[in-house]
């Protein structure tokens, strides 16, 4: 159980400059950075390593960052709050660092950057080394399980090995990562922290997460388990063009997870199953050319068996082109390029690539992440209402919020 409270009395000398807890992206960026600005830190890390979700992300390859990378590509209750980092912080910047330590990036496709001939744990040994070059200290297996605060600081208690250690310094930093994915030993002690300190929270969900369908349209979706196809999948607010996966409990695949932050339980969104293509066209040029063709010969020129035999529920595809009428035409339009979506929820935290919502970002000054209502203490990272797009986007952002909370401690 997490406990902040004030003590006017804390005494002896302070352990670090800073302490931050998680040494995930943002907390590892932040301890190498202020390094080099000659400050000392020491990392907590739950997990028996750092690094926990570099590690695995990418198939653990890490696409470390995205090219492309602007505030436009986040969810926030406050975009703006985003544009101070990035400009302290680029994708230029994120480069350059990797390079300067061996991780030369290739972009495999729109803007995602990988390490050419290295690997995620690759990734996570630059700032090990670093650490470890720069004096900073990183202790693993350790819980928090309380926080005081003074005039003078912060006192922060944790747990290794069946004992309690207590650590002091004028700067706190919390970079915890959002709410928890059971594999990697995450925990929502962010949230936790911000509720007892009465900090205010944008209601979380996950985010960048897979999609299921129940009911009546279950087995639809099942019987085309392992099939993808190349779409457009849109809302009202958003469009993305990826690949979508078709699963035995509904959909996956990079366009999903994209739409899945911008999708509420309830909403309904669009498939364009054909998004380079007008399928009313080509069912008229093939009727020019050959009358004949079925509509499922056609179909099978752009998808799977499985996805033509499936449509024989919505669509007569043993029809000729050229005994359609204008009224079945118009319906394998609508059935092709608004092929319309109710999904019954999501596949939850330990699915999700991230976290949507978190600390509001009203809370913390977006020129520094320091909280304004406790000075000295920072937040960064997952655990603040930033959400990336899938592509390297939030790694963009924890590289930013590490190096810009370095400046400030």
């Amino acid at each position: 159980m997490l406990i902040l409270h004030k003590n006017n009395n804390i005494n002896g000398l302070m352990d670090a400059d800073a302490i931050i807890i998680g040494a995930g992206a943002c907390g590892l960026m932040c301890a190498v950075q202020a390094g080099y600005l000659g400050k000392k830190v020491i990392l907590l890390e739950k997990n028996d390593k750092p690094g926990a979700k570099i590690l695995i992300s990418g198939g653990g390859r890490c696409n470390y960052t995205n090219l492309f990378s602007s505030d436009e590509n986040f969810i926030s209750s406050n975009k703006d709050f985003l544009k101070s980092a990035f400009q302290q912080w680029s994708v230029a910047n994120t480069i350059a660092f990797f390079d300067t330590y061996g991780i030369q990036g290739q972009e495999k496709t729109l803007g995602q950057l990988f390490p050419i001939d290295k690997s995620a744990k690759d990734v996570v040994e630059v700032f090990t080394t670093l650490c470890t070059d720069l004096d900073q200290q990183i202790i693993t297996n350790a819980e928090v399980s309380e926080v005081l605060s003074s005039n003078e600081g912060f006192n922060v208690q944790f747990q290794k090995n069946g004992k309690q250690r207590i650590l002091k310094s004028p700067k706190l930093v919390i970079a915890t990562g959002g709410l928890p994915i059971p594999k990697m030993g995450a925990t929502d002690f962010a949230m936790r922290f911000a509720r007892k300190y009465n900090l205010n929270i944008i209601e979380t969900a996950p985010g960048l997460v897979p999609l299921t369908i129940t009911g009546k349209d279950e087995e639809w979706y099942a019987q085309l388990s392992g099939n993808t196809v190349f779409c457009e999948v849109s809302n009202e607010r958003i469009s993305f063009e990826e690949n979508i996966l078709f699963t035995h409990w509904g959909l996956s695949g990079p366009a999903i997870l994209q739409i899945s932050s911008y999708w509420q339980r309830g909403e309904v969104f669009n498939l364009n199953l054909l998004p380079r293509e007008n399928i009313s066209e080509l069912i008229e040029q093939e009727r020019s050319s050959n009358g004949k063709t079925l509509l499922s010969a056609l179909f099978n020129r752009f998808f799977s068996k499985k996805l033509t035999d499936a449509m024989s529920k919505y669509l007569p595809i043993e029809k000729t082109v050229a005994s359609m009428t204008k009224l079945e035409i118009e319906l394998v339009y609508k059935t092709i390029h608004l092929f319309t979506v109710k999904a019954a929820g999501d596949k939850g935290y330990d699915k999700a690539e991230v976290m949507r919502g978190g600390i509001d970002t009203k809370e913390l000054s977006s020129k520094t992440l320091e909280c304004r209502k406790i000075p000295g203490l920072f937040f960064g990272g997952e655990c603040v209402d930033v959400t990336g797009w899938l592509g390297g986007y939030n790694f963009q952002w924890a590289w930013a919020a590490g190096y810009v909370i370095a400046q400030n401690i």
